[in-house]
């Protein structure tokens, strides 16, 4: 007798439910035509755009750090929806100097403030669960000259939704998915249209040379860096860490046990391709990607399977060389091994 659950209704369709635009082709002309038609797919299935509202950037503290400045700021993305986020600037910049940028996108947890260095004295918990993931990468970004900005995504940090509306047993990407899909938005898209007003307002800083542009992020952290690279034309490199990966073969099943949620969800991705081919929209951006060999949040096989199917797109685009991976020997965390280089290359 065949099994009734939707597990594994969801299990057969992944075998046999094909995407109808992967890509399969080896020229720039079969990249081109791939592409035209990936990108109609991809833009339908993220959905709408919210509206633009002025940024209106309120500077609501400032702190001297060690070799740097935190800024904390608001603006408004959309009428209705305001960010928080950290702007970190390197200490001892003349007037007018300018730096590259970087948005550095946090992953799921306690949002910005973990990237930025802002852990509370006493707060063992978040502190180690900083060092785990070697999480401070907001901080090694600005002391290695880059000016930052860091925003918290709905819902983590200060956006986090009140307990009692998504519920103690619930997970609050999925609550405030749906909230979001009422009014006809999905979450990822709104998030990466908070991450674009980032780049409006760390454009027009005084000392960022908004012709160079990067992301980088851990995790969820790297869904943000992904679709920010797709999306924002600004954004001229990245480093992708701990995300590159495929939601049919692994996500979804037994061993991925659904490691997949609302802040994350593209609704219809699998009919027409897959994580590889959403990266496959950024080329020839340089891209660089983490991935743990002990990976114990994704699957480091089901990484390398991701990254060579990516990588074919970057071959027919003729750009081999703005496409590396460092594969270090870690879990889940990021590395940064080669990451700073590979942004000074580009940036």
């Amino acid at each position: 007798m065949k099994q009734t659950d939707i597990y594994h209704s969801i299990m057969d369709w992944c075998r046999t439910k094909r995407p109808d635009c992967e890509f399969t082709g080896r020229t720039r002309t079969d990249l081109k035509k791939w592409r035209a038609e990936f990108a109609r797919h991809y833009r339908r299935c993220l959905g709408p755009w919210p509206r633009p509202a002025p940024l209106r950037v309120r500077i609501l503290g400032r702190r001297k750090c060690d070799g740097f400045i935190r800024e904390k700021v608001v603006f408004e993305s959309t009428p209705g929806i305001h960010v928080p986020a950290y702007i970190l600037t390197p200490a001892g910049l003349a007037k007018g100097e300018k730096r590259p940028g970087i948005l550095a996108a946090h992953g799921h947890g306690r949002g910005k403030a973990s990237i930025c260095g802002v852990v509370a004295k006493g707060d063992k918990a978040h502190a180690d669960a900083v060092k785990k993931v070697n999480y401070g990468y907001a901080v090694e970004a600005v002391l290695h000259g880059y000016v930052v900005i860091a925003p918290d995504w709905i819902p983590f940090g200060e956006r986090k939704p009140p307990i009692w509306w998504s519920r103690p047993y619930r997970d609050a990407c999925d609550i405030s998915s749906m909230a979001l899909q009422y009014f006809g938005y999905t979450l990822l898209a709104q998030n990466v249209w908070d991450g674009m007003r980032c780049v409006d307002v760390l454009c027009r800083h005084p000392n960022v040379d908004p012709r160079k542009i990067g992301v980088i992020g851990l995790s969820y952290g790297g869904t943000m860096a992904t679709h920010l690279l797709v999306n924002d034309p600004r954004i001229r490199a990245g480093v992708v860490s701990g995300y590159i990966s495929t939601v049919r073969h692994d996500a979804l099943g037994p061993r991925g046990k659904g490691n997949t949620c609302g802040a994350q969800y593209v609704p219809g991705l699998l009919k027409h391709g897959d994580i590889p081919e959403v990266l496959g929209l950024a080329v020839p951006k340089p891209v660089l990607f983490e991935m743990g060999r002990r990976e114990d949040t994704f699957h480091y096989p089901d990484m390398i399977r991701a990254y060579r199917r990516l990588a074919r797109i970057y071959r027919a685009a003729g750009a081999e060389d703005r496409i590396a991976k460092d594969a270090h020997g870690g879990r889940h965390r990021w590395s940064g091994r080669k990451a700073w280089d590979w942004l000074s290359r580009w940036l």
